[in-house]
């Protein structure tokens, strides 16, 4: 059985190789289109998940809180907000999966340097652990970022908003904001450093303090939310089921919940590359198809002896598909293997994309090598080839041995 299969792939390259310059068309073309395929799929699954790892450092991979947090409108600040944040903290860092549990507290106001107000959007957090977990997710401009147990009330300013107050870090602003029961209150604080996130619209606004400072300004004990950062992307679902049993009077929503922008963004590209994938397939398809029906009609005296001789229609379609089979094939790997040298490269050779809209700055291009990407691919190319190589075959190998003789 072996012998017999390999004696007619054998055959069938031998065929492949008797019109030389149409069979390396056919393979180029295989090619390019199997690696266009591939650099798409890479760079849109690249973005899947940067952009997933971005949403889950922003707000953590679960977020737990009051299920009036997450569906209602505060009249005050922290109306819907978090008690007893220390002894939840302690319950959430008990699950091995649990790496770190930040507490968060989101209010609105006004920012003024004395001669000029503005609003604001604030985010009291722990500066220790945020930008320990976190990371660098700030680009800072000038000054450092916050610390805890500093000995007056120090905010970090976006960039925008900093120019706008025409503040430098050690300038004092003040703070004003409702509290808790609804009064006005201000603070004075110090400025410790400038930042920038890449998005202009939201540098003219954010601000960061320590929660500490956030907390005296609302007069509370309350934070809006537990950012949860897990061990692992794959622990999200897994925990977030022993949470909700854990606490079923509140709400636990994972990163992708939060990631608006994320779904946005996948939904398009699933549309774009989706489309171009099929095209790019279809095209691949048609030219092998064409350069099968060419060797075909060439071939169809030769076709017409081989059944005089004996030779059944299945054999003879089976060695055609094979043909087809050894061009898609042969041109998908190496579409693949050119695919994978790029993706490789722009790793060594780091190049820059143009900042997206909405953004001040550009992103490294990169594309995912995904094995089972790459596989499907093969696959998919080596069967449509197959396939459509059938099909073009399937009148000529059952055409009359008499007609198939006299074709000219």
């Amino acid at each position: 059985m072996n012998l017999a299969i390999n004696m007619w792939l054998k055959f069938a390259i031998q065929n492949t190789l008797r019109n030389r310059r149409r069979s390396l068309v056919t393979v180029s073309i295989a090619a390019l289109g199997t690696a266009a395929i591939l650099l798409a799929g890479g760079f849109a699954l690249y973005t899947y998940q940067a952009l997933a790892q971005s949403a889950a450092r922003t707000t953590g991979h679960l977020i737990l809180g009051t299920q009036a947090h997450f569906t209602q409108d505060e009249d005050t600040p922290l109306q819907h907000g978090l008690d007893k944040v220390a002894e939840l903290r302690t319950q959430l860092l008990a699950d091995p999966a649990v790496r770190q549990v930040l507490p968060k507290v989101e209010f609105t106001g006004l920012i003024s340097n004395g001669d000029k107000s503005t609003i604001m959007m604030a985010t009291g957090v722990d500066p220790d652990n945020e930008f320990a977990v976190k990371g660098p997710f700030l680009t800072m401009t000038s000054g450092s970022v916050l610390i805890s147990g500093s000995n007056e009330a120090e905010v970090m300013l976006g960039e925008a908003l900093a120019r706008s107050l025409k503040a430098t870090p050690g300038s004092s602003l003040t703070l004003l904001a409702s509290t808790t029961e609804g009064a006005m209150n201000a603070m004075d604080v110090r400025v410790k450093g400038i930042f920038s996130t890449g998005v202009p619209d939201i540098d003219k606004r954010l601000v960061y303090t320590d929660i500490v400072t956030a907390q005296k300004l609302l007069v509370t004990q309350r934070v809006s939310s537990l950012g949860i950062f897990l061990d692992r992307m794959e622990s999200t679902e897994p925990v977030q089921q022993r949470l909700a049993a854990q606490f079923p009077q509140m709400t636990v929503q994972t990163w992708m919940d939060q990631a608006f922008f994320y779904k946005s963004v996948r939904d398009l590209y699933n549309r774009i590359f989706g489309a171009l994938g099929l095209i790019i397939g279809v095209i691949v398809v048609f030219v092998v198809t064409n350069a099968m029906a060419m060797a075909i009609i060439e071939r169809t005296r030769e076709i017409g002896t081989l059944r005089a001789m004996g030779t059944l229609p299945g054999q003879l379609l089976r060695t055609l598909a094979l043909e087809g089979m050894v061009l898609g094939g042969v041109g998908a790997l190496t579409g693949a293997v050119l695919s994978l040298g790029i993706s490789v490269m722009l790793y060594v050779v780091p190049v820059m994309m143009p900042a997206p809209p909405g953004r001040s700055v550009g992103y490294p291009l990169n594309i995912a090598i995904d094995p089972l990407m790459y596989v499907a691919t093969l696959a998919v190319m080596v069967l449509l080839t197959m396939l459509a190589s059938s099909l073009v075959a399937r009148k000529t190998v059952h055409m009359p041995v008499v007609d198939a003789l006299a074709h000219t």
